[in-house]
């Protein structure tokens, strides 16, 4: 009996794992698809009036005149005066909802100058922070090496990784993993550390090669 109940058990946490992320994927785009269109919707019920466009249509329209106005605003702040008025933009909305500014550095990390982007530049690499006598270790991206051979890394938090520390560590607390991609590093610092066991040893390189 108790044979069948973790069969059971099993098969059903199986199932829901395989399900799931299908499920929320589709519910994601099935609600972004719901707010673009319901934001649109006055825009394109303009269109559908005045030119008896189909609804299909008149979104796609009304879909192109908000991706120009959001390049016309690209634009404008890219000036001066753009800069100084988002500036303070910015600083009320900050104000006004405390989330906003979580927000806007996760999308301008992954959206934004990505030349200054440790998520475009850096290098994965263990850090042994405590030094090598310590077994402890932190998942980092290498964002400088200095004149003399150490590093500065940028250890992220979990599970937003887009904030952080940044250490200053000599080189012999760092093992550069090149094998390691950066996006599959963000997943283990997502996922609060699960994965890492294979991210870290599938490939791993021998330790000569590390510290190249």
């Amino acid at each position: 009996m108790s044979r069948t109940r973790g069969f059971i058990k099993r098969s059903l946490i199986g199932g829901l794992l395989v399900i799931l992320p299908s499920a929320v994927l589709i519910f994601f785009f099935s609600w972004l698809f719901d707010l673009v269109t319901d934001f649109l919707e006055p825009f394109s019920n303009v269109l559908i009036k005045s030119y008896e466009l189909p609804a299909l249509t008149a979104d796609l329209f009304a879909l192109f005149i908000m991706l120009g106005f959001c390049f016309l605003v690209g634009t404008v702040v890219s000036t001066s005066v753009g800069k100084w008025v988002h500036g303070h933009v910015d600083v009320y909305l900050e104000r006004l909802a405390p989330g906003y500014r979580m927000v806007r550095e996760i999308v301008n990390q992954f959206l934004g100058d990505k030349e200054d982007s440790p998520f475009n530049k850096g290098q994965v690499a263990r850090v042994h922070i405590f030094g090598r006598d310590v077994d402890t270790t932190c998942t980092a991206l290498v964002t400088c090496k200095h004149q003399d051979g150490s590093f500065s890394v940028f250890i992220p938090t979990s599970p937003n990784p887009t904030s952080g520390i940044i250490y200053h560590v000599p080189a012999d607390a760092v093992e550069l993993r090149p094998d390691i991609k950066v996006d599959s590093a963000m997943r283990t610092i997502i996922a609060c550390g699960a994965g890492s066991d294979e991210l870290y040893n599938k490939g791993k390189l021998p330790a000569a090669a590390n510290h190249d």
